[in-house]
Parts: C-alpha cells; structure tokens; sequence
C-alpha cells in the first residue's frame, strides 16, 4: 500500500478526536510531500537538525511537532515555526523554551513528558517531579509557553499488557495532574502515547495524539 493508502485507511480507522502526527524520520521530502498532497499537515521529527533542513524545503502550512530528546542549546534553531514540543523532560528546557519564545514574541505549545517505561533509555519526568515542577514560582513565571498536556513512550516489548498498564498510567496522570493543577486551563487536554505497534491499545486508554511513523511510511532505512 501507498502513503497514501495507508493514511486513508489511518484516518478512517482512528477516531476523529484522536490527532495523528506522522512521524517522518528518515523519510525523503517527496515521501512527506506525498503524505501533505494526500491532506495530511501534522509532521514530527526526532532530531532538530533534520526537522530544521525538512522545513525549509517543504509547504509552510505544515505543523511541525518535535518528538524527540531536545537539548537546550538547539532550542534556538527551532522556535521560530515549531508548532509543538512533546517532549519537555526538564524545569530547565522550560525556561530555555520560554526565553527563546519570548525573543520571537511566541507562545510554544508543549507537553511534558513523563516517564512511564520500565527502561532506563526513555527520558521523563515521573509524576511526583511534574507536582513540585507545578508548585514551584519558577514554573508559574513562564509567559510563554503553553502546557497543553502529557507525553509518554511505553516500552519496547511485545507484551502488551505491560504497554497497556503503561498507557493507563499515564492517563491516571494526566487526570491528577488536570484537577490538580490545570483544571481552568482549557489547552491541557492532550494526552500523545502511541507509535505504529501500539497505537490501538494507547487509544483504548485514552490517547488524543498518536505518533506514527512506521504504519504511514513503511519501514525506516538505518
């Protein structure tokens, strides 16, 4: 099947509240080309250089998501267009994010990532980390920034139990932390668990954004 093929079957597949972000790592322009020609606009990239070399080649209505590990210093390369940062794992790539947004005049919607794999590889916040993050003065000084949710990556295992255990917790999370802390905040609403082998069960457990790379784009050439 065809790029194509395979977002109309996504799309007709995933229910509508459910966001898909094509994750296009590795991919070709003309394969991200083909996906915007079939209606899709929300890309996502791992590595800021690769997501900043893609955008300059490519339609500027796309929406650009980082997904991946971002080091303070390569904020600054990307806060002009990004559309979305999913994977906030610091208090300190906050205000990094906050500072260069402001220089720009911009308020970048994030989500923080929290740590909910059983694997010392993922990065993350766990939840008691995000509480002290939200009570803290340093947290509810940032301008310029928008926290618009939770982001996870479960672990790599064919057990899905494991994974699904994994994706409720999240969602416990996401809960505490909404009464908690953003319950008059009408932008944190996003919960983004989910790739290509378990996209279904994170939506079971209540996904709003899934993250699919491999179900879109076929197999990635490392």
């Amino acid at each position: 099947m065809s790029i194509t093929d395979n977002l109309q079957k996504l799309t007709s597949d995933i229910p509508a509240h459910v966001s898909i972000v094509a994750v296009s790592k590795r991919k070709s322009v003309e394969e991200i080309l083909e996906a915007y020609h079939a209606g899709h606009r929300v890309f996502g990239e791992n590595r800021v250089q690769e997501l900043t070399e893609k955008q300059a080649l490519l339609p500027v209505d796309i929406q650009w998501h980082m997904v991946g590990h971002l080091q303070t210093n390569k904020v600054k390369y990307l806060i002009g267009f990004v559309n979305f940062i999913q994977s906030v794992d610091s208090l300190k790539l906050l205000q990094t994010i906050n500072r260069e947004a402001l220089k720009v005049n911009r308020i970048i919607p994030c989500l923080l990532q929290v740590q909910i794999a059983r694997e010392d590889t993922k990065f993350g916040f766990s939840e008691g980390e995000i509480k002290v993050l939200a009570d803290s003065s340093e947290f509810r000084s940032l301008q310029n920034v928008s926290i618009n949710g939770v982001m996870g990556m479960a672990t790599y295992t064919p057990d899905m139990e494991q994974v699904r255990s994994e994706f409720r917790y999240l969602s416990e999370v996401f809960r505490n932390l909404k009464n908690k802390y953003f319950d008059s905040s009408p932008d944190f609403r996003e919960i983004s668990m989910g790739m290509s082998g378990d996209y279904t069960v994170a939506i079971e457990e209540g996904s709003t954004m899934v993250r699919l790379g491999t179900v879109i784009f076929g197999a990635r050439n490392y």
